[in-house]
């Protein structure tokens, strides 16, 4: 795997990417991501171009948008609470812990939501800050998703998603 990467000069150049620095891009991706959401060129070091990669792959994307998607179907259902997640039990049984939904929150923004999730699954390339954006949406556990006492603007952050993975 090949990346573009910053030399000392100040060019980019083609250099390879190693399975250590993909080991540490998989070990550091919420860090990464957060450098990658906030501006961070993947050009900037090879451990970012690794993330960048995972991050911008069709493969990463059609999970985001799913997850978008099965969180709008399971906010918008009548009755439904919160989002099913299975988790493994150590005596050998399946757990199945759920995920509050700000369902108010997520409604008010299901367009936007859904629009986000087909931006995802756009054919072509899409910049890293943009899907690296929308990982931490899903991610944060304190954010406009699923906690009430959140300050962000849920409306406000797809916006900002979308944008950047229109740039």
């Amino acid at each position: 795997m090949h990346v573009l990467l910053d030399d000392d000069l100040g060019r980019l150049t083609v250099r390879r990417v190693s399975p250590w620095h993909r080991l540490l891009a998989r070990i550091l991706a919420a860090s990464l991501d957060r450098q990658l959401a906030g501006g961070a060129r993947p050009e900037a070091s090879a451990v970012l171009a690794a993330r960048a990669m995972i991050l911008t792959s069709a493969r990463y994307r059609r999970a985001l948008a799913a997850s978008l998607r099965r969180m709008l179907a399971a906010s918008l259902a009548p009755g439904a609470r919160s989002l099913p997640v299975t988790t493994a039990r150590s005596a050998g049984g399946a757990v199945h812990p759920y995920v509050p939904l700000r369902r108010d929150r997520i409604a008010g923004a299901a367009a936007e939501l859904a629009g986000l999730a087909e931006c995802l699954t756009a054919r072509g390339p899409v910049p890293a800050r943009g899907v690296a954006l929308v990982s931490q949406l899903l991610a944060d556990g304190g954010g406009p998703l699923y906690r009430a006492a959140s300050r962000d603007d849920l409306t406000e952050s797809v916006e900002q998603a979308s944008q950047a993975l229109a740039s």
